[in-house]
């Protein structure tokens, strides 16, 4: 069971009320804090969620592999797809799509939801569990752009989209289709209050693609997972990383509560959205994990993350946290900062 106070300070964030303090919404993706915090013995999982608790972070969407540096170089098996690890990261060897061709001939195997339910709330339910008491755990799904332009690689994608275009729709049907069962599934289980839908369409400073190709797929995707969420009341976080905003108010319409991470450094202003979404979409993330967490010093973290609640936080709305995830280069004294700084100056009445 979640503890009463870090369920009263989410409850009241997401629904633009201000709490006892500003919730912390993170990933974790670096080796260093998990052996700050780990106890010998303890397994991966066991050590991360030490990690999460100490830190005070109170919503995950899970964690990183955290990679040691030994590991570089190894190469692994997961099926039929090879993985290698280089610098504590992991990049799949072969997409399944190599071609138009393979593309026109690929099935996809349709997803149900009686398919999905057991095995996938069973884990979810086994994740929350282990993340609590102090740790909300965030299930989440795609919507199936990402995973239709992830088969088989953005220049590929690029192609296909003019030359084979109802495929591409073909396949992103399928896909859109799976995951509103995982939606519905998890809206008949009350699994959360609050569902991430994960599908990166931006760049920093521009859209993957245009906004009107966008409109006529992603978004009719994205509407139709965030149906059966919004009809059960769940609010849904839109994550993607790179500038949205030219589609940001379709994504709006299409039934998003909530935007993450907020790049800063892809030219999204959190004060402007603040300003001009108001009581509409629930902020989260926005401190710089890209150069100023892994590259910064202390002081430098700590003005960003004072500089983010400033614009963000006052009457609530507004989950802090990285633009994405802490990196494995990231320093265990700027991750000690970071969340210090969120805990101490993120404390209602904003005053910092």
């Amino acid at each position: 069971m979640l503890d009463p106070v870090v369920h009263d300070r989410i409850m009241k964030a997401m629904n633009f009320e201000e709490g006892d303090r500003v919730p912390i919404w993170d990933y974790l993706d670096n080796r260093g804090i998990w052996e700050h915090f780990a106890a010998p013995g303890d397994t991966y999982e066991q050590g991360i969620v030490k990690v999460y608790h100490a830190l005070g972070i109170d919503l995950c969407r899970g964690y990183g592999a955290s990679y040691a540096e030994a590991d570089n170089g190894k190469v692994t098996q997961s099926g039929k797809v090879e993985y290698r690890v280089t610098g504590r990261s992991l990049w799949v060897a072969k997409k399944p799509i190599q071609s138009l061709d393979d593309l026109r001939a690929y099935k996809i195997s349709p997803v149900s939801k009686e398919t999905a339910r057991p095995g996938w709330v069973a884990e979810i339910r086994r994740r929350q569990a282990v993340f609590e008491p102090f740790t909300l755990y965030v299930p989440g799904y795609g919507c199936g752009f990402h995973a239709t332009y992830g088969s088989m690689g953005l220049e590929l994608f690029s192609y296909a989209i003019f030359e084979c275009r109802s495929d591409i729709e073909r396949m992103m049907d399928v896909l859109c289709t799976n995951a509103v069962s995982y939606a519905e599934v998890c809206a008949e289980e009350k699994l959360c209050p609050l569902f991430m839908i994960g599908d990166d369409v931006a760049y920093k400073n521009r859209l993957m693609c245009s906004p009107k190709f966008l409109r006529e797929t992603f978004i009719k995707c994205l509407r139709r997972v965030c149906a059966p969420l919004n009809a059960a009341g769940i609010k849904v976080i839109f994550h993607s990383d790179g500038d949205v905003t030219e589609i940001l108010d379709d994504m709006i319409d299409a039934g998003i509560s909530g935007l993450n991470p907020i790049e800063p450094l892809a030219g999204m202003d959190i004060g402007h959205l603040k300003k001009r979404y108001g009581r509409n979409l629930i902020l989260v993330g926005n401190v710089d994990c890209s150069q100023v967490l892994p590259l910064g010093t202390p002081e430098d973290v700590i003005a960003a993350t004072k500089q983010c609640i400033r614009a963000a936080s006052p009457g609530g709305g507004h989950f802090i946290g990285s633009s994405s995830e802490i990196v494995p280069s990231t320093p265990v004294q700027n991750i000690l900062a970071f969340y210090r700084t969120c805990r101490h100056y993120g404390r209602y009445p904003i005053s910092c």
